[in-house]
């Protein structure tokens, strides 16, 4: 897939977590920290871990996943008061990656929900980069098709979104004073450091080298705000003339919507804001045809801390516990995950086990079909055994 550049060379790893089986001397295991939280979050990861497992089958145990699940959720936060126990990112530390399920719960105002969980995992361990890849999955249909000669540049809808995912207006800085007055204010200062732009900017311009077309449009809204998204603008410009072999384009984040929808052949790498792109991720996901399939990776490219892999539809509270959530976007996430861990091997054939069965019509109600969240879950790992065999890594009884 390209969307993530410099993926590590596989090391092999120790873990104090037991396996089913032993694994052969050359296997390596990955320490994986599991963290299903909220709604469909517990549903959506179960079915991602069984996946997980899968893989690890149908590639006959040359990686394994050792898992360790944290119940760090509204509900631990209602019962303790906390949703991250004292020393408990120091644990994480410990871990190759997270698998991060969803947060937010109708007893909790969501900017607790967030702030408590999701936010205080990506800050301290400095996952500064957000990535969002968006393409059309076989068997799913854009709304893009619909539009009057649209259905063929919709096939051409291929993107990598990269989303700064530590400042601007997600930084915490701000406050109210007089509270519960006429003259009451409230403040959210968007933060922008000419650090926090160039190691983000950086990374985009990579993620676009390493992709075929060598192409990157930045997002800017630097005409209204004339401060820190100037600094974004002049950091952009700086870094650029590093990489002269990536052809890059400028849009405002308003006209950047209207391209999204009207010319989606045009663009392939994206970098924005935090919150600008925290908006148009969304957007891409909805132009590709579900919230429920799209994946994020929240990347320390340092690889100091471990990174975080999540579906990006949320706990999705009207759907929790039916059985009907969309599994897709964990599957996709989980081999983001894979992929950053060294496996792109895995990656694509789990990503071509997931395109196998929605071609086949086996699909969630979003997606206009009637699969249930473990009917799909079924299918995909069969397909990833039937492709094993097929591409000659794994033969049954001998895994």
């Amino acid at each position: 897939m390209g969307s993530i550049p410099n993926a590590p060379s596989t090391t092999s790893s120790s873990s104090s977590h037991p396996q089913p089986l032993a694994p052969p001397p050359s296997t390596t295991t990955y320490k994986i920290a599991s963290i299903p939280a909220d709604g469909i979050g517990p549903e959506v990861i179960s079915a991602g871990l069984r996946v997980l497992a899968t893989l690890s089958q149908a590639f006959a145990s040359r990686f394994t996943f050792a898992v360790t699940h944290f119940d760090w959720s509204s509900e631990t936060y209602l019962r303790t008061g906390r949703y991250v126990p004292e020393g408990g990112l120091d644990e994480l530390r410990n871990f190759d990656a997270i698998l991060f399920g969803a947060v937010g719960d109708q007893r909790v105002p969501d900017h607790v929900s967030l702030w408590g969980l999701r936010l205080a995992i990506c800050q301290p361990l400095q996952q500064y980069a957000n990535v969002r890849p968006t393409r059309i999955l076989r068997g799913v249909t854009s709304p893009l098709a619909a539009c009057q000669g649209s259905a063929e540049n919709a096939k051409k809808l291929d993107w990598v979104i990269i989303r700064e995912n530590s400042e601007g207006e997600y930084a915490g800085h701000g406050g109210r004073s007089h509270l519960h007055q006429a003259w009451e204010v409230g403040t959210e200062v968007s933060v922008f450091t000419r650090h926090g732009c160039e190691r983000l900017l950086r990374f985009a311009y990579e993620t676009a080298r390493a992709r075929p077309r060598k192409t990157l449009t930045f997002v800017t809204k630097s005409n209204a705000q004339r401060n820190g998204m100037v600094l974004w603008d002049e950091v952009n410009a700086a870094v650029a003339r590093e990489y002269p072999d990536v052809a890059a384009d400028k849009m405002l984040v308003d006209a950047m919507t209207c391209r999204m929808a009207l010319q989606p052949e045009t663009l392939d790498t994206v970098v924005a804001t935090n919150l600008h792109a925290d908006i148009l991720s969304d957007l891409a996901a909805a132009l590709a045809g579900s919230i429920g399939i799209a994946p994020t990776s929240n990347l320390d490219p340092t690889r100091r801390n471990p990174s975080m892999f999540e579906p990006i539809h949320g706990s999705a509270w009207d759907i929790a516990g039916q059985g009907v959530a969309n599994p897709v976007g964990t599957f996709w996430t989980c081999a983001e995950m894979v992929r950053w861990l060294g496996q792109p091997e895995a990656a694509d054939m789990l990503m071509a086990a997931v395109e196998a069965v929605l071609g086949a019509g086996v699909k969630t109600r979003d997606l206009g079909g009637q699969a249930g969240t473990d009917e799909v879950t079924d299918k995909v790992c069969e397909e990833i055994l039937r492709l094993g065999k097929e591409r000659g890594f794994f033969v049954a009884g001998k895994e």
